[in-house]
């Protein structure tokens, strides 16, 4: 067989295994070495092999962990009730989160304009990844006013859920006021956690959050990946 063979004859073997089953969404392929055992060529063919099926959208490569079989994009409803672990439900996915950073700090300018507070007011900052069936799809920041919600921070480390956070600090609903969104470039820390390449592309957005008397209490900014997630505005 010719190397133009071989690379699209394994490129379709492995697509028959897909499509069979044997492989299902999201789960990982094996090694480059054990498919060049399977297949009794090298390391280059094989690569050629899955790079095919990767610009086909069926493959996905994390960095530093393999080759999986890639999910459809999740599709994030942003409606005005915001709720993360429920929209990821929503699109049949099982949403965790890992946090970051999670602390007690003077606010930016831009965040004490977002929640209307003076300048270095002080916010607390949350900060993470967020997960659908264990892939990382976004990261994200968010800052509430300190002085209003003194006990968030704890409530939060319990948690790990700031609408449940926020209603035990008292506040029982908020809604989505504005969101902004962006098309940006994934810095090296952000493709890290993301498990991406530097440059690859991710849809950024910036949030303002208000209780029912249209009083802020949350600025979020997130950073999907642009592979990983379709925004769906309803």
């Amino acid at each position: 067989m010719s190397s133009a063979t071989l690379w699209k004859t394994i490129s379709d073997t492995i697509l028959e295994d897909i499509a069979s089953g044997h492989f299902s969404e999201g789960s990982k392929l094996p090694t480059e070495a054990e498919l060049v055992r399977r297949f009794g060529v090298n390391r280059h063919t094989v690569r050629k092999s899955l790079a095919a099926l990767a610009d086909k959208g069926i493959l996905r490569s994390r960095r530093g962990s393999g080759v999986y079989v890639a999910h459809p994009p999740t599709v994030y409803n942003m409606s005005d009730r915001v709720r993360f672990s429920q929209n990821l439900a929503e699109a049949g996915r099982t949403p965790s989160r890992k946090v970051l950073n999670l602390l007690t700090r003077k606010a930016s300018r831009e965040e004490a304009a977002a929640l209307q507070l003076t300048p270095g007011a002080a916010v607390h900052h949350y900060e993470g990844i967020s997960f659908g069936d264990s892939e990382p799809i976004a990261l994200f920041q968010s800052v509430f006013c300190a002085n209003r919600f003194p006990q968030l921070a704890k409530a939060l480390e319990i948690q790990n859920s700031v609408t449940r956070a926020l209603k035990n600090c008292g506040l029982k609903d908020y809604t989505r006021a504005s969101t902004q969104i962006a098309a940006v470039a994934a810095t090296p820390v952000q493709a890290n956690h993301l498990l991406l390449k530097p440059g690859d592309p991710l849809i950024a957005t910036k949030s303002v959050n208000v209780d029912e008397h249209d009083i802020p209490v949350e600025y979020g900014r997130s950073h999907f990946s642009g592979a990983r997630v379709t925004l769906n505005y309803s």
